[in-house]
């Protein structure tokens, strides 16, 4: 039940060829052995991605990425302030620490949008998603990087479902057992969907089962039910796959916007005027038709407008998700910040050597630039699709254009490019 890649990240044939045929077309689980190298992604990594969230919550920094904490399958909010605020931990001595934080033996650490907060782990595995997204497709949403840390006996989520596509890799030191139903399978076996938490031995001979070991890679098909248990610590990254019904990007997104627009009421408008009072006696059908009318008319518009609407929002998100090497878009990314705030800080002249940061791309579409998930105004006689490509290649000096270098300083607070050199150290 495993086979190997043998190269990094894997070739566009493994995501053409060996991963459906291996699965059965997306369908199936399958362990792809040794994929992830240390030199990508490793245990040492993940446990300084945590330390990036403790520095955050330790400097009063807001970000989006964020650590549960679980003992057994107790979700324990209440120890989330104590971990993320104590004495860091000695070199190796992980475990040890965080036994004492939590005051039990067994624990699982949740970690979420890693990527946001590891330059590595967001480099490392983005060459990943990058071949992934060139060999298979584009996941709309974006792709997460979620950590589970510890020497938990079972997923504290219990037997679960996963509603997207994902991968699981795995880099020890334990082995981590893992156990996967079909949805069929699961509904027949337990009689339901709900998760099953507690003594579920008796189902795990009935799973499929997969033993991974450091570098390892899981591929897990969406709408499967799973569980990983363990009984040495141990760090596992998942890799979500974010598409989203279409239904469900049209509602919480175009909609929103195409009815805010269509049902504008600002005051001294036609629209923003009161309605007038209505008549006791005459009951509510008078107020039932002007409403339904305004509404009618809004959704006969917004119905002509949604065709171009939909193609807007697709733009957008196509290329930033692109733009940010794979990865789902965060307002609060620490490691983002961090990276615009140093480069903001350097100083930029003539001679000064810059290049876009792994895994990130600078894509200029029109008087649009998107670097790292974020947009920007554009000039493209500036932006030009050969000083874009070399941006994207390596390292790039700059010329003495002072229009140009305005350009690399706005585009320098996406925190996707990197000083590489200053005049002084070429001269």
């Amino acid at each position: 039940m495993s086979s190997t890649t043998g190269v990094w990240p894997p070739p566009r044939e493994f995501w053409t060829d060996t991963l459906p045929e291996k699965t059965d077309g997306m369908r199936r689980p399958h362990l792809f052995k040794g994929v992830v190298p240390t030199s990508a992604a490793n245990a040492a990594s993940v446990l300084e991605g945590f330390a990036a969230i403790r520095r955050a919550h330790a400097a009063g920094v807001e970000i989006t990425a964020n650590a549960r904490v679980y003992v057994g399958e107790e979700h324990r909010p209440d120890l989330v302030d104590k971990v993320l605020a104590a004495d860091g931990w000695a070199e190796g001595d992980f475990v040890a620490w965080m036994q004492e934080q939590v005051g039990a033996e067994r624990f699982s650490l949740v970690l979420n949008t890693l990527e946001s907060v590891s330059e590595p782990l967001a480099a490392g595995l983005g060459e990943f998603v990058g071949a992934l997204i060139d060999g298979w497709g584009v996941p709309a949403g974006g792709a997460e990087l979620v950590a589970f840390v510890g020497n938990y006996s079972g997923t504290a989520f219990g037997v679960h479902e996963g509603y997207e596509n994902a991968f699981l890799t795995h880099y020890g030191p334990g082995t981590k057992d893992f156990y996967c139903w079909s949805a069929e399978e699961y509904r027949k076996l337990t009689g339901g969907s709900d998760p099953l938490y507690g003594d579920y031995t008796w189902l795990l001979e009935h799973g499929e089962h997969f033993a991974l070991e450091p570098g390892d890679a899981l591929f897990l098909p969406e709408r499967v039910f799973h569980v990983g248990r363990q009984s040495e610590f141990s760090v596992s990254v998942a890799i979500p796959l974010y598409t989203f019904p279409d239904a469900a990007i049209a509602r919480g997104w175009i909609a929103p916007d195409l009815l805010e627009s269509v049902l504008a009421s600002e005051p001294d408008t036609d629209a923003g005027r009161p309605s007038p009072m209505q008549p006791l006696t005459a009951g509510p059908d008078e107020l039932a038709r002007r409403l339904g009318t305004v509404a009618a008319d809004a959704f006969s518009a917004a119905a002509e407008q949604a065709t171009a609407a939909a193609a807007q929002h697709a733009h957008q998100r196509w290329y930033t998700v692109l733009s940010n090497g794979g990865w789902q878009q965060t307002d609060r990314d620490l490691a983002r910040d961090e990276v615009a705030a140093a480069f903001a800080a350097a100083e930029l002249t003539p001679g000064t050597s810059v290049t876009v940061r792994a895994p990130y791309q600078l894509m200029v579409t029109g008087r649009q630039a998107f670097l790292r998930g974020c947009e920007t105004a554009a000039d493209p006689a500036v932006l030009t699709p050969a000083l874009v490509e070399r941006l994207n290649a390596g390292p790039t000096t700059l010329p003495d254009d002072p229009a140009l270098i305005a350009a690399i300083r706005t585009l320098g607070a996406t925190g996707g490019l990197s000083l590489t050199t200053k005049p002084e150290e070429t001269a």
